[in-house]
């Protein structure tokens, strides 16, 4: 077969399809998208009032969630993703659970201009660590059973007796013939 017109089969594209094929016209599509979405976040950051509710509702069911044991970093990020969309249960025994949170953490909510977080602060981490993020009117929670105290218990013996510490020295592997993995009871009287 013979085409005699091979040179003359262009198209011609206009200046929408250019503008879109080119790499400038990506970048600047691109750009215009994420400001769209950087408008949209800044009108739905969730307020301090909503992120409180549902994060003392997610810290409520990690609590519950881990009464017994104490699952691995896979299991709380399925868990942090069921506590989204679940409510927990309030009983007797969950107050007082509750109030024994209250009592050695507290949470506080950041606002910032796009998104909001909440950290908890405690003894055991005085800088606080992050335990959600509210973004686009939903508050994403990254609470962890490990994050947060529920009891004091004591750091030394007696008042002199410097910080309880392992007879063990740092870097061996010998725990001796019959280790004592017992945990501390304390003093008997």
């Amino acid at each position: 077969m013979h085409q005699p017109d091979r040179g003359t089969y262009r198209t011609k594209e206009n200046v929408g399809q250019m503008f879109y094929h080119s790499c400038l016209g990506k970048f600047i599509i691109l750009i215009g998208i994420m400001l769209i979405m950087a408008i949209i976040a800044l009108f739905t950051v969730p307020s301090e009032k909503k992120m409180r509710k549902e994060m003392t509702d997610n810290i409520r069911q990690c609590i519950q969630e881990n009464d017994s044991i104490q699952g691995d970093q896979l299991d709380d990020a399925i868990g942090n993703i069921i506590h989204m969309f679940t409510d927990a249960d309030s009983t007797a025994r969950d107050k007082e659970l509750m109030d024994a949170f209250y009592q050695y953490n507290k949470l506080e909510i950041y606002r910032h201009s796009l998104y909001a977080t909440a950290y908890i602060h405690n003894n055991f981490r005085p800088e606080g660590i992050r335990v959600g993020v509210g973004i686009f009117g939903v508050v994403i929670p990254t609470v962890n059973f490990n994050d947060f105290l529920l009891h004091v218990g004591p750091m030394q013996r007696e008042y002199q007796d410097g910080t309880i510490r392992t007879t063990i020295p740092a870097g061996s592997d010998y725990t001796g013939e019959n280790p004592d993995i017992t945990p501390y009871k304390g003093p008997t009287e």
